[in-house]
């Protein structure tokens, strides 16, 4: 009987050691469900929006380490776990989002497994020289050399818009000037093949036919409707200055456009000038420029298809954003005199 107190001693102690190793495992547990839950909160109350791109294949640990990397989440284990848990691992779609720190793990969770994408828009201006085009492109955050070679006209061989233009020449004029949607997956190429489909939009059957009515091959007529577009902003004259344009041809007369002066200097990189001496300048060049000297809107090809019913032959524009037309160089210069005295000198 002497062992009796012993044996009950002893167990005494394995029960307080289960006990205390159910106490532990509990504790661990709830401090491993709760350090998994504290880190699922947002990382911080940051309302700014932060840009994330997450690349074509990339797995659960490199979107981790990416988020980690712009503070958007506290921790990049439970990130994995998380997804691990919710079965994601193969629903993490490309794409560019807009996330905020603010965000829970599950919010973020999601944006990137719907695919609720962020774009922006790439716009193409009225008037634009294809130089400025591209500038647009780069500032959009595409890649310079990217952008260069996205412009090879050799590309869109085939491109009904672009049946009309001389084999070599650029795109000048082509690229019908609208906002396209970017996103993480979007090539230069896609935003260019985009914009001529507008540009085939405009040149409908019966556009075509109304410029062959004018004389004027498509391509002219775009030559002549990046003239128009550049000297006037007054959508409602246009159709008065293509028919001055449209007159001084038939009329064996030089068009005298400051734009497409002004057009050659800067693609030689000179400042804008009447006098620069290029093949574009219709102060020294007979007949229209060789190319056109500007993208073009609907409106600016409408007016070269169908000018106005006048019997104008010159024009200015005045200091009060008016055009004044006339018949006879006595009348516009004194309409320059009156009207153009700080834009004209």
């Amino acid at each position: 009987m002497p062992n009796k107190p012993r044996q009950r001693g002893l167990a005494r102690t394995g029960i307080v050691l289960i006990i205390l190793g159910v106490v532990l495992v509990s504790a661990g547990v709830y401090g491993a469900r709760r350090y998994y839950h504290q880190n699922l909160l947002p990382a911080s109350a940051n309302q700014t929006t932060v840009t994330v791109t997450v690349k074509r294949g990339a797995n659960v640990s490199e979107v981790a380490t990416l988020l980690k990397e712009k503070q958007l989440i506290r921790n990049e284990w439970v990130f994995k776990q998380y997804i691990r848990n919710k079965n994601l691992q193969e629903q993490i779609l490309a794409g560019t989002y807009a996330l905020k720190p603010s965000q829970s793990v599950k919010e973020i969770v999601s944006i990137l497994t719907e695919g609720i994408i962020s774009s922006k828009l790439v716009t193409i201006k009225p008037g634009e020289r294809l130089d400025q085009v591209k500038q647009t492109f780069i500032n959009a955050g595409f890649n310079a050399d990217a952008v260069e070679a996205s412009f090879d006209p050799s590309q869109y061989q085939g491109h009904p818009a672009l049946v009309d233009k001389p084999v070599g020449e650029s795109l000048e004029g082509y690229l019908y000037p609208e906002s396209f949607q970017k996103t993480a997956e979007t090539t230069p190429v896609q935003i260019i093949t985009s914009s001529l489909d507008e540009m085939q939009k405009r040149l409908t059957p019966e556009i075509r036919e109304a410029f062959s009515q004018q004389g004027l091959s498509t391509h002219r007529a775009i030559i002549l409707a990046s003239i128009v577009e550049r000297e006037v902003g007054n959508s409602g004259e246009r159709d008065q200055v293509a028919q001055v344009f449209l007159k001084r041809l038939r009329s064996n007369m030089r068009l005298e456009s400051d734009a497409t002066a002004s057009y050659g200097a800067i693609l030689n990189n000179k400042e804008p000038s009447l006098t620069y001496e290029s093949p574009y300048n219709t102060y020294y060049n007979d007949g229209l420029p060789i190319g056109p000297i500007a993208n073009v809107t609907a409106d600016s090809l409408r007016a070269v298809a169908y000018p106005a019913k006048t019997d104008w032959l010159y024009f200015v524009s005045g200091d009060n954003g008016v055009t004044y037309f006339s018949k006879t160089l006595v009348e516009h210069e004194a309409l320059t005199a009156q009207h153009c005295k700080k834009l004209c000198n």
